[in-house]
């Protein structure tokens, strides 16, 4: 009797011990797995902000008919409102991609939403045709953003990457 007790007793360890290790396993495989998916969640003050900026941009962009002087304080006000969500993107964990893609829509040297600022500034006045263009360019870009913030999936990620690598 008192074999068969420690004979049980070992058979109890070994498959305690087979459950752990087994266990243990699935857990790394789960976080391993969660490491290599680094994609920051829905966030919804980045969709709200993202909706927000794009209605207000394609509106002032609208203005550029008129002389920069008489909107100079609604395009402060966008500026502003862009590097608030450029520095909040920034400081979100694993935000890389909106990130990259808010900080170039916010260039001034590039041909999106900023640079058309920059450009209006320059001249005091744009033309239609360069309006349309223009708004265009920016509705698409922050598009991305807004469906990326959406649904963060590998599509609209590589759309967006895409985009970069282009722009």
């Amino acid at each position: 009797m008192k074999h068969l007790k420690s004979f049980q007793n070992k058979i109890v360890l070994k498959s305690f011990s087979v459950k752990s290790i087994l266990g243990i396993a699935f857990i790394a495989m789960v976080l391993v797995s969660c490491n290599s998916l680094k994609t920051a969640v829905f966030d919804q003050y980045s969709y709200q902000q993202a909706i927000s900026i794009k209605v207000e941009s394609l509106n002032l962009m609208d203005e550029a008919l008129a002389l920069y002087t008489e909107h100079e304080s609604d395009v402060e006000t966008l500026q502003l409102d862009l590097q608030k969500m450029v520095e909040y993107e920034k400081n979100k964990p694993d935000n890389e991609v909106s990130y990259a893609m808010w900080k170039t829509i916010a260039n001034k040297d590039r041909n999106l939403l900023t640079g058309f600022l920059k450009r209006w500034k320059e001249k005091n006045q744009l033309s239609q045709v360069f309006i349309n263009e223009a708004k265009i360019q920016v509705s698409e870009a922050i598009d991305l953003i807004i469906k990326y913030e959406a649904n963060k999936n590998k599509t609209n990620e590589t759309n967006i990457l895409n985009f970069l690598s282009i722009d």
